[in-house]
């Protein structure tokens, strides 16, 4: 007997439906327009003229800003940081999630406490530069890196995750002679794919926008990340600050700051762009089996 919905379930379906179509038009929206402005020409951008699709189809901001080594270099940097952290990243949060997910655990309860307790209070800006300054790892990769390498709430998320393992298949594995750390690179991770792949996503797109740590702790201009020098261009709205001539003619063509702003933009967003879709179908089933458990 198929179930025939009712009027309440069918106007609930169609105001969700539009409140999807909502959300789904503001957060394409600025996406849309940042690409129209940097395929644009000119003097359409400068008339104000450009909405959602480009006027005056053209690459010219593209090539100035593939042919700029310094925004190379800077995306090279980016990379690094992303790519090491993320995975020292995962692997820490992993490792600390399986202890306290273990009920043997000494002081379990009085870790998980003192871990939380980061969420919602920290030592400040301050205490924190002088502690990376003592650990002579001011104006290195580490500094990026290490302050935030263990997210609580991921961890909270991870460790609740392998709560939910059952408990039966680690007895068995005891008694074939697996120790804790065999349990965990064998048994446990590949398990755990979904929350890994989520909690891996989460880490490396914090990593790729994070520009606040870089910007405190790192003084030289080759080890800066891109957002670094797209944070520039945005405050600045001044081409220069990206290449010596951006804001020269190429051709009949005068190019404007906004559009190489927008066209590094584009560029900077195709990594991340390009890794969603492959942790895409872990991404709900992580977090909603990670989050269902207290």
């Amino acid at each position: 007997m198929v179930r025939q919905k009712g009027k309440g379930e069918t106007i609930f379906r169609i105001v969700n439906g539009f409140v999807m179509l909502l959300v789904v038009a503001v957060t394409l929206y600025p996406l849309l327009y940042v690409l129209a402005i940097s395929l644009s020409s000119a003097e359409f951008v400068q008339a104000r003229m450009v909405t959602i699709f480009p006027k005056g189809l053209n690459f010219d901001a593209y090539k100035e800003v593939i042919s700029d080594t310094y925004f190379w270099s800077s995306y090279k940097n980016t990379i690094v940081y992303t790519v090491t952290g993320t995975v020292l990243s995962v692997f820490l949060t992993t490792m600390l999630a399986y202890c306290l997910s273990r009920p043997n655990l000494f002081a379990r309860k009085q870790i998980s406490f003192l871990i939380l307790f980061t969420m919602f209070f920290s030592g400040g800006l301050v205490p924190s530069f002088l502690l990376v300054k003592e650990l002579h790892i001011y104006n290195t990769i580490w500094a990026i890196i290490l302050p935030t390498a263990i997210s609580t709430y991921n961890m909270i998320v991870t460790r609740t995750y392998m709560q939910g393992l059952p408990e039966e298949l680690f007895e068995s594995v005891k008694l074939d002679g697996a120790n804790d750390f065999q349990i965990f690179t064998k048994i446990v991770l590949p398990l755990s794919k979904p929350v890994v792949a989520t909690i891996s996503l989460f880490y490396a797109v914090g990593l790729w926008n994070g520009y606040f740590n870089p910007m405190i702790y790192l003084k030289d201009a080759d080890k800066y990340p891109l957002q670094i020098i797209l944070k520039n261009l945005i405050l600045s709205q001044n081409a220069s600050d990206l290449s010596g001539g951006a804001s020269e003619a190429l051709g009949q063509t005068m190019m404007t700051s906004e559009m190489i702003t927008s066209a590094s933009i584009v560029i900077a967003m195709i990594p991340i762009l390009c890794v969603y879709p492959f942790v895409q179908k872990h991404f709900v089933k992580g977090v909603m089996l990670g989050a269902v458990k207290g």
